[in-house]
């Protein structure tokens, strides 16, 4: 049950923004990096097929490459969860982030091992812990009334950086090798890194003097969360919602380019559907969640991208399979604002970093598993025994789902 303190305004948190007047710019700010840390994943989703071929490697082995960068995620993320709770500095934690993001695929350009290649992709998944648990909590402490919509906004970015990246990498693919590519895309990722920097300390991100919280609170706050039936429930629905998408992001563009023979530009195209949807149907949950309630949107999204990957996988390799694609990704995408403002209703204000890191910890983790189970499956039956398995995960989120229970008085009315 949530306590008190998360519930009622009247004496803020230790650890929650100072009031200052609202504006939707740093807002944008904050989408437009989180829409550069997604850049980064999506483009190497791109040329991930490029390098299984250039380096000779099987359906697991690409598989194992993702495992390893979620695994690294897994297990840096609920320390850096405690770490932004503990040392605040939101702004500058999210420049450091989005900079550790750029870095290590630009060292990718320059490896031809693949144990070298293992090891950047899992400081890439090291890096990813800081922006999350950093940014937010920040735009929900902000928006408190408008929580699903603002998160969903921060979700959207991250589609847009999702289906934008694909196109732009699949059009110079054509004109550049894979390793041009990574060397000259770390550029984008430096420059916003010193507009946040420069940025959102002035706009009240930064918040230092929220440091001083003393061991023993944040201690209490931890085992709260820990002993919090529902939170625990969430996490479990987002590590098997987590298979189902890493696995997809894995296996559909090697789909696409292995089995459909597309060219690495209408790979891009296809990954930009899938992401282009998802960027529109992002706000449009994130505005119904906080009118109809999270639940009932994450249970129709999710039911619905069970019923739409099934059919991909009837749908073999016909034209009827690119048109699920946009499809698919209007229904799974769509909820990944509103499972976060969900899960921070749930948790302490104190603790919203600490809760966003095992959110995606918990994440990270599912998606460390679904690569690999789903290149194995497809070693041994071939790529479309994968789409059938991430169905079957998706609805074992679902059913996850339905099993929180409903929240205690008050947190009621915004489910």
């Amino acid at each position: 049950m949530r306590p008190m303190s998360a519930i009622a305004p009247a004496s803020p948190a230790p650890d929650t923004i100072p009031a200052i007047p609202r504006s939707f710019r740093e807002v944008w700010i904050v989408c437009f990096g989180h829409a550069l840390t997604h850049w980064y994943p999506a483009t190497f989703y791109l040329l991930l097929p490029l390098i299984g071929k250039e380096l000779d490697l099987s359906y697991s082995q690409i598989g194992l490459v993702m495992t390893c960068q979620a695994v690294a995620g897994a297990i840096s993320n609920i320390p850096g969860g405690m770490f932004v709770d503990t040392v605040g500095r939101k702004g500058l934690l999210m420049g450091l982030a989005l900079f550790w993001i750029g870095l290590p695929y630009l060292m990718i350009g320059f490896t031809h091992d693949y144990m070298l290649l293992l090891l950047c992709v899992s400081l890439v998944g090291i890096g990813n812990n800081l922006w999350h648990p950093s940014a937010i909590p920040s735009l929900a402490a902000r928006f408190p009334e408008r929580k699903g919509f603002v998160l969903s906004l921060h979700s959207m970015a991250g589609n847009f950086g999702d289906a934008l990246a694909p196109v732009v990498m699949g059009a110079l693919l054509a004109t550049l090798t894979w390793r041009q590519i990574v060397i000259w895309n770390v550029t984008p990722g430096l420059v916003m890194s010193v507009l946040i920097l420069v940025s959102l300390g002035a706009v009240g991100f930064s918040n230092g003097d929220h440091a001083k919280k003393r061991e023993g609170s944040f201690a209490s706050g931890l085992r709260e969360v820990l002993a919090n039936r529902r939170v625990a429930i969430m996490l479990l629905s987002s590590f098997f919602r987590s298979m189902t998408q890493s696995s997809l992001l894995v296996f559909l563009p090697v789909f696409l380019a292995y089995e459909m023979h597309y060219s690495p530009f209408w790979v891009g195209m296809c990954l930009f559907m899938l992401q282009a949807a998802g960027f529109a149907a992002a706000p449009v949950a994130g505005h119904l969640s906080d009118r109809m309630g999270y639940r009932r949107i994450v249970l129709s999204s999710m039911a619905m991208t069970a019923v739409v990957l099934v059919f991909m996988a009837v749908a073999g390799r016909s034209p009827a399979f690119v048109f699920f694609i946009a499809l698919l990704g209007f229904f799974l995408y769509a909820t990944r604002g509103v499972m976060q403002a969900w899960l921070l209703d749930m948790t302490p204000p104190a603790m919203a970093g600490t809760s966003i890191g095992m959110l995606f910890g918990t994440f990270a983790l599912g998606g460390s598993v679904g690569p690999l189970l789903g290149g194995i499956l497809a070693d041994a039956y071939g790529l479309m025994a994968t789409f059938y398995f991430l169905a079957g995960t998706i609805v074992i989120a679902n059913f996850f789902i339905f099993l929180i229970p409903p929240s205690p008085a008050k947190a009621a009315a915004s489910e």
